[in-house]
């Protein structure tokens, strides 16, 4: 009563009032200094990525750059060889003969780390080998020879100087008792081999899903059930490979990237290859494939 008379309540109203504004402002404050800092970092986070982008465009164009002057190389020649002519190119290559440390035989399994002693001796036309590779490279310190081969059956990686051609006919050429297999999704076929003469042979088709028909199976139980049937073809491949290692020196196994990729542990050497047809005549044009050999002039 005493304090409305006074106008005590009037005032208290009043203080409440501007005590609820003042902290209102207070938080709007405070929010709009935290919003500031974090637009400060955002702004100097963004400078940095922009800083980093530049670097990194600024790189790539130096790449793309690069790779158009690359392209205006050339390899002087390319030819796939094989039998008579595959043994000729070689005997030649072994034929070559220099002063001490003059020729350079090198296998290259890797195109992004070639020895120095490579990239030296080729100079400029070092990324013709590195579209080669994986390669055998031979070159000599005159400039008269620079080819490169890639060998159906590779060898380790290698780089040495010498007066002679390093060249292993066992990389090229048919040798020994060996199988080589075809392995596809729905096909397989295998062959035994003493050199270039085939003493036995065995193949097999699986009935694999190919084709997904509106109705029935829905996409993803297509999709089970064909993966399925291919493993179990695979698994089949698989048997008869384990089987037949013990009997030959060598494996070979050539056919779909990923068919191989699940049964290459046991193999020498891989090759993919396009072999259509029945598992006789693929396996007939997988052998060719695989003992042919593509020559490269540097």
């Amino acid at each position: 009563m005493l304090d409305n008379l006074l106008g005590k309540t009037e005032l208290k109203e009043r203080i409440a009032k501007l005590e609820d504004e003042k902290e209102r402002l207070e938080n709007q404050l405070e929010a709009e200094q935290e919003r500031r800092a974090d637009a400060s970092t955002a702004k100097q986070a963004a400078e940095e990525r922009v800083n980093r982008l530049e670097d990194r465009i600024a790189d790539l164009e130096g790449q793309l750059e690069q790779a158009e002057s690359d392209d205006d190389l050339t390899f002087r020649y390319r030819e796939d060889v094989a039998g008579d002519r595959r043994d000729a190119v070689l005997d030649r290559l072994r034929s070559f003969e220099t002063d001490p440390e003059g020729v350079l035989t090198a296998y290259l399994d890797d195109s992004d780390d070639l020895p120095e002693p490579v990239e030296e001796t080729l100079g400029d036309r070092t990324p013709l080998v590195r579209r080669a590779a994986p390669c055998l490279l031979v070159a000599d310190d005159a400039g008269l020879l620079a080819t490169a081969l890639d060998p159906p059956v590779p060898p380790g990686a290698f780089c040495e100087w010498d007066d002679t051609v390093a060249v292993e006919p066992a990389w090229f050429v048919p040798q020994g008792r060996y199988a080589l297999a075809l392995v596809r999704a729905d096909l397989f076929a295998v062959g035994v081999y003493e050199g270039t003469e085939r003493v036995d042979f065995s193949g097999f088709e699986s009935d694999v899903k190919s084709k997904h028909s509106k109705g029935g199976y829905s996409q993803a139980r297509f999709d089970r059930l064909r993966d399925e049937q291919v493993q179990d073809h695979l698994d089949d491949c698989a048997m008869v490979i384990r089987t037949l290692r013990s009997d030959v020196d060598r494996l070979f196994l050539v056919g779909d990237a990923k068919a191989i990729e699940e049964l290459d542990e046991a193999a020498d050497a891989t090759a993919a290859v396009d072999a259509t047809g029945t598992p006789e005549d693929a396996l007939g044009d997988a052998y060719h494939d695989f003992w042919t050999t593509r020559v490269y002039g540097l």
